[in-house]
């Protein structure tokens, strides 16, 4: 579901029941591209307006994490900046990190969520209580999840997400409220 059309009730049904929602890095918390230092590290660059947006979220009530098929120092950086402590990296088959993470939150798949942008991400994708992808998402993804972001990955589509969720579970107002007075 497209965040510029009508917005899709199940969506919003199936946002207000998640408790932990977990993101996937490259095309989701960042806009999918590697950069290579001159050394070969990986470079990657991630969006304040995201890292606020998850922030939130946390604060609201929902727990977040990371999932990802790559393992990265600079991930699990950002993912303690942004006080993530259930970070998953190097995980090919995804499907046993969202396990994992069911078991450790003691949730079922209803009260997960999961952003994710190839089909790497379907196992999780197609399992989560809700499902979210950005619209340079491969099409069998966009095709499979309940929410498209109208912002791109590493671009806002996290924020855009988390405050969707926010909405959903009527906290949105309540996490603009500090900046309001």
């Amino acid at each position: 579901m497209r965040a510029d059309a009508h917005v899709d009730s199940d969506a919003v049904a199936r946002a207000a029941r998640i408790r932990l929602m977990i993101f996937d890095v490259d095309g989701i918390l960042t806009d999918g591209s590697l950069h290579f230092g001159a050394e070969g590290e990986v470079i990657k660059t991630f969006n304040v307006l995201d890292g606020h947006g998850i922030k939130l979220l946390q604060q609201s009530g929902v727990a977040a994490a990371i999932v990802s098929a790559r393992q990265s120092p600079i991930v699990a950086r950002r993912a303690a900046d942004l006080g993530i402590a259930q970070v998953h990296q190097g995980m090919r088959d995804k499907r046993i990190a969202f396990e994992q993470l069911m078991a450790h939150n003691n949730l079922c798949p209803a009260a997960c969520g999961f952003a994710g942008d190839d089909i790497i991400d379907l196992p999780i994708l197609t399992r989560a209580g809700f499902a979210a992808s950005v619209p340079n998402g491969h099409a069998e993804v966009r095709a499979r999840v309940h929410y498209v972001t109208q912002a791109g990955g590493g671009r806002g589509a996290a924020r855009e997400i988390c405050d969707f969720i926010m909405r959903a579970q009527g906290n949105y107002e309540a996490s603009l409220a500090p900046y309001l007075t």
